[in-house]
């Protein structure tokens, strides 16, 4: 399986980063990946369905971590390529002398 496309929608909202939309194949696309920053870096959020119960129901997901992996590297290498983002922002701290 190949990712043959990826499109980001960038969006600043607390810890939200952007939607992203993945084709795989040039057959099959999935709508609405939710990329989030985090202290310890960006994570990827399945798409997912609110059900009547106020409960969230993931509608698609990788069967293993391989898989998982190679998508949200897709679509962080994307976002990051469309923002200008890097990877990690210093934060400089001057101490007085």
């Amino acid at each position: 399986m190949q990712i043959t496309n990826v499109r980001i929608y960038p969006m600043v909202e607390g810890t939200l980063r952007g939607y992203a939309d993945v084709t795989f194949d040039n057959c099959l696309s999935v709508r609405e990946f939710r990329l989030l920053r985090t202290p310890s870096g960006y994570m990827l959020c399945m798409p997912n369905v609110k059900q009547p119960d106020g409960s969230l129901r993931e509608i698609a997901y990788p069967i293993d971590d391989e898989t998982l992996k190679t998508i949200e590297a897709a679509v962080i290498a994307e976002y990051k390529k469309v923002t200008g983002a890097s990877s990690r922002k210093r934060r400089r701290v001057w101490l007085p002398t």
